[in-house]
């Protein structure tokens, strides 16, 4: 039957989140009803708040959790009530062309890109005050309670603590896949990483798993550097502390550019100039972080005719529903570690004042 609970609902861009009594309905066929236990905030709800990222209102946001599973629908599988899971805002049904291709991750069925904030049968399972609320990108964790299709759906270790490994349904994993699973970082290898923020340490990570041995971090915000250090960072640089642009002081500090770069902030100029800081001939360079719904980009093609790649990343490459439980795994065999990645817990009423600490770059 329907679930009342409370969710935090965004009403209209640039507002607060206000906290409402919602219904969740039930699961209809091939879909699951979580309750959400731990949830992160991602830049990327904030690009939906702001408006760089355009989404239909009224909305749930939320897309890195981790919860147990309720309740499921007809024809559900894979998992079954009591599973612990993290819901997955990049899908894998299996079956469209993507999904049956080893090279991409990007399921047919993503919200992502599509904007249409509605379950695969085109209607929603949130109401509040009589309104319909639209679906963040098929997951939607801002709520006690969301119901997501089961190809979004990854069942994980029940030992797994929740309030840790929700950050390998969005953050950890996007970093630590962008490196070593889109990038391909080689031992050896130098690297520079654009933006520091949760996701950008992840990439910190993942260059330091892959044996790079120079990683050097960007971010205009110095505060940010003893963590970068503490993950495996190398060099830390303020692109504010020198007169020329960030990419001639790397060109400069390796000898003709990275072997490998990183854009994991979302801006269009460090995109530009995360690809010119790499090495004129083999280098890669790859868009991690979200570009913003209505800006292009202009940039001389000679940087790309000399033989550097361009690449983007979403959800780290990874194919979601078979990476999420292996990666959880191995956060328990102490793989990897998530604690740094972790600033604040907060009740998830104050929802707002954690927005807060991520726009003040706490």
């Amino acid at each position: 039957q329907v679930i009342k609970c409370k969710a935090a609902v965004l009403w209209e861009a640039n507002k607060p989140f206000s906290i409402e009594e919602v219904e969740v309905a039930p699961p209809k066929e091939h879909e699951v009803r979580i309750k959400i236990v731990a949830t992160g905030i991602c830049r990327s709800d904030d690009h939906v708040i702001t408006g760089a990222l355009v989404m239909p209102f009224p909305i749930i946001l939320g897309h890195e959790a981790a919860g147990v599973v309720e309740s499921v629908g007809q024809r559900v599988t894979s998992v079954k009530p009591g599973d612990k899971v993290i819901p997955l805002f990049v899908p894998q049904c299996g079956k469209c062309k993507t999904c049956l291709n080893t090279k991409g991750n990007l399921c047919s069925k993503t919200d992502l890109g599509t904007r249409a904030g509605l379950m695969l049968d085109g209607t929603t399972r949130f109401t509040c005050k009589g309104k319909a609320i639209y679906h963040f990108l098929g997951t939607s964790t801002f709520t006690e309670y969301t119901v997501a299709h089961e190809s979004a759906v990854a069942k994980i270790d029940a030992a797994a603590p929740l309030e840790k490994v929700c950050l390998i349904g969005c953050g950890f994993s996007t970093g630590y896949g962008a490196a070593v699973q889109t990038a391909k970082v080689e031992p050896g290898s130098t690297c520079a990483i654009f933006g520091l923020g949760g996701v950008g340490l992840s990439v910190v990570m993942g260059c330091k798993a892959a044996g790079a041995s120079r990683i050097i971090a960007v971010d205009i915000n110095s505060d940010k550097f003893a963590k970068a250090k503490q993950l495996g960072a190398t060099d830390c640089i303020n692109p504010r502390d020198s007169k020329k642009p960030i990419q001639e002081v790397l060109m400069e500090m390796t000898d003709g550019g990275v072997d490998y770069s990183f854009e994991v902030i979302g801006r269009t100029d460090t995109m530009t100039a995360a690809l010119a800081c790499c090495q004129n001939n083999y280098g890669v360079s790859v868009i991690v972080g979200v570009p913003p719904t209505a800006q292009n980009i202009t940039f001389d093609p000679m940087l790309l005719f000399t033989g550097r790649s361009w690449k983007g990343s979403v959800f780290g490459g990874w194919k979601s529903k078979d990476a999420v439980p292996k990666l959880v795994a191995d956060y328990m065999k102490k793989m990897f570690v998530l604690d740094p990645l972790i600033t604040h817990t907060l009740p998830w009423t104050k929802i707002n004042e954690g927005f807060d600490l991520l726009r003040t770059g706490k």
